[in-house]
C-alpha cells in the first residue's frame, strides 16, 4: 500500500472511529434516559459494542503507522452524527429515546456504506464490512422496537 493510500486508509478508518465512538455515547445517553430495563440492557450492550468496534478500527489505525482518533466527533452536524443526543430527546419517553437511537444508527450507516465505497486493502474491508453487517442489525433492531413501542 503506498503512502498516500495508507494516509486515506487511516483518514476512513478515523472516520469510523468517530462514528463508533459518537454511537457509544449516543447508546449511554440512550440507556440513561430509557424507562424500561430491557431498553437499558439494550442500550448498554451496543454502547459497549461500539466501544469494541472503536477499539478494533484503533488497532488497525496503529499498525499501519497512523494516529487513532481516540474521542467524538467535533463536528457541529447534529443530523450527521450523535454528538448532543440529549438535546434532541425532548420528552425523553422511550419512544424518543427510541427515534432518536434509530436517528444515529441511520447516521452510522450513511457513514461505514461511505468507507465501503473507498479502495480499501481486503483484510480491512472485511473488518468494516463485519462492523458495517452489525450497524445493519443495530438499525433494524431498534427500528423494530421503535414501531412495536409506537403501536403499543
Amino acid at each position: 500500500m503506498s503512502v498516500e493510500n495508507t494516509k486515506d486508509v487511516i483518514e476512513v478508518l478515523n472516520d469510523l472511529i468517530e462514528t463508533s465512538k459518537d454511537g457509544e455515547a449516543g447508546f449511554k445517553t440512550c440507556a440513561d434516559d430509557a424507562e424500561r430495563l430491557e431498553l437499558k440492557n439494550l442500550f448498554s450492550k451496543r454502547a459497549e459494542e461500539c466501544g469494541k468496534a472503536a477499539a478494533e478500527l484503533q488497532s488497525i489505525v496503529v499498525q499501519l503507522g497512523g494516529k487513532p482518533e481516540d474521542s467524538t466527533s467535533v463536528s457541529g452536524d447534529l443530523h450527521r452524527r450523535w454528538v448532543d443526543i440529549k438535546s434532541a430527546i425532548t420528552g425523553k419517553d422511550d419512544q424518543a429515546v427510541l427515534n432518536e437511537c434509530e436517528r444515529g444508527e441511520d447516521v452510522a450507516k450513511k457513514s461505514y456504506k461511505r468507507a465501503l465505497e473507498k479502495d480499501l486493502p481486503p483484510e480491512i474491508r472485511q473488518v468494516v464490512q463485519r462492523q458495517y453487517d452489525g450497524v445493519l442489525r443495530n438499525h433494524d433492531q431498534v427500528k423494530a422496537l421503535r414501531d412495536q413501542n409506537k403501536a403499543s
